[in-house]
């Protein structure tokens, strides 16, 4: 489904707003007036299939209650429900990307969403993603999310090409992105435009630090280190600067934008990027000729070969406790949470081959099964580690910074800290006293 964006004046948001048909079949509320909900979420909160849309269409028909969607771009979602929320401006259901640690913070439940606890679909929803949306006993948000692994994808055809294998370690994929790049095609895309999409390198590996430095997660949470302490980072950083440098990002690759990055792989003209489980639908049904030629492995930056997990790490919904309409917000989750319409969220999405409701069968192919079976797996960075998930898109813009040469990766790093630091006073985190 295509967004079109509306500029707000003086504001950094582009909204897009997709207006869910009329019904014949009115739902009123107190005046009389037809119901329809807003629903605020970021692009990537949800698939782009348009698939949850088509359901709200068709949620309406049978209910009468209507959904107006604003959808944002991910750079400026975090910033904006914050505010929102603050101002008590929010949406009706708004989406925010969750994990056991930053939900708290970023939501504040117990001021602004409604308590799902009682509710019969949250038996069913899988004891993963609980915590990612759960705060002092109580369930808040529903969810779709796939446990989620961002893997490097890429096309075998170029590969079998030009004769290369998957990398296990930093030199062989330094190795094999100048064979991609001497033969004219842009060896991995990368997507700053995005902001987000870059951090993924950086804290995505985290087990692999952790794995170096055992202990090292619960050191970074009781303030027993700095996270420019860590040298492995700094080493990843480094690394990505030198991709930058050496042309295997492609040119002007600042203004790369994840969804371009689909169609430039799809196309051949880049031969990697980072994708979770499930793209090789997404790319095969907009590039067929793609169908059974995409391969995967771990990323390897600082030689890294763990597998990291993030058990929450999507989108979750929440309703708005302020709303004036309470009673059609549950009834549009408890509608959403159906198990036909689950598996229908799960058919029509981006082809995620997992999905955190039990009752629906798990899409997992034999070879990523054998691959995380044959590999070590570990969380995470930012949801085991407190005040990092709150800042990766400030991370990316930093990130961004280095690429362009204003920022080295010392710095990166540095004021990874100064914003965990501030993060934790605000939260009066004890660890954090002076």
């Amino acid at each position: 489904m295509k967004y079109k964006a509306l500029s707000f004046i003086g504001v950094l948001i582009l909204f897009a707003f997709v207006l869910i048909g009329c019904s014949s079949d009115d739902a009123s509320g107190e005046d009389g007036d037809k119901v329809t909900l807003t629903f605020g979420t970021h692009q990537s909160g949800i698939p782009r299939t348009g698939i949850i849309q088509e359901m709200a269409k068709d949620f309406e028909k049978e209910t009468g209650i209507g959904v107006e969607f604003q959808i944002v771009p991910d750079a400026q979602w975090r910033d904006l429900i914050k505010a929102k929320l603050a101002s008590g401006e929010a949406p009706d259901i708004f989406n925010v990307d969750v994990d056991p640690l930053s939900m708290p913070a970023n939501v504040r439940p117990e001021e602004n969403a409604i308590d799902l606890s009682e509710e019969e679909f949250v038996g069913r929803m899988s004891e993963q993603i609980l915590p990612s949306v759960s705060y002092q006993d109580k369930v808040y948000g529903v969810s779709y999310a796939p446990t989620k692994i961002w893997y490097v994808y890429y096309n075998k055809q170029i590969f079998n090409d030009l004769g290369i294998e998957p990398p296990t370690n930093y030199e062989e994929f330094k190795s094999i992105s100048q064979k991609i790049l001497d033969s004219g095609v842009t060896p991995f895309w990368m997507a700053p435009a995005s902001n987000w999409y870059q951090t993924l390198a950086l804290f995505e590996t985290g087990p692999n630090y952790e794995k170096l430095d055992p202990g090292l997660y619960e050191k970074l949470n009781n303030n027993e280190m700095k996270v420019a302490d860590i040298d492995r980072m700094k080493e990843v950083l480094e690394q990505m600067k030198e991709f930058a440098d050496l042309g295997y990002f492609g040119e002007n690759f600042l203004s790369n934008t994840v969804e371009a990055g689909i169609d430039a792989f799809g196309k051949g003209e880049a031969a990697m990027f980072v994708r979770v489980p499930g793209t090789e639908t997404e790319v095969s049904d907009a590039y067929p000729e793609m169908k059974d030629n995409m391969g995967f492995f771990t990323m390897p930056w600082g030689d890294n070969q763990t597998i990291g997990i993030n058990p929450g790490g999507s989108a979750a919904m929440f309703g708005n406790k302020n709303s004036e309409h309470k009673e059609e917000i549950l009834k549009f989750f408890r509608w959403m949470t159906k198990h036909e319409n689950l598996q229908r969220v799960f058919d029509g999405g981006e082809g995620n081959l997992t999905i955190c409701w039990p009752e629906i069968e798990s899409k997992l192919t034999p070879e990523y099964i054998e691959y995380e079976e044959a590999h070590e797996k570990g969380t995470v960075m930012q949801a085991a580690v407190k005040y990092i998930d709150p800042q990766f898109m400030d991370v990316g813009k930093d990130i961004s910074g280095m690429f362009a040469g204003s920022l080295s990766p010392e710095e990166v790093l540095e004021n990874i800290d100064k914003r965990r630091a501030e993060q934790a006073k605000v939260l009066n985190d004890s660890a954090w006293e002076e």
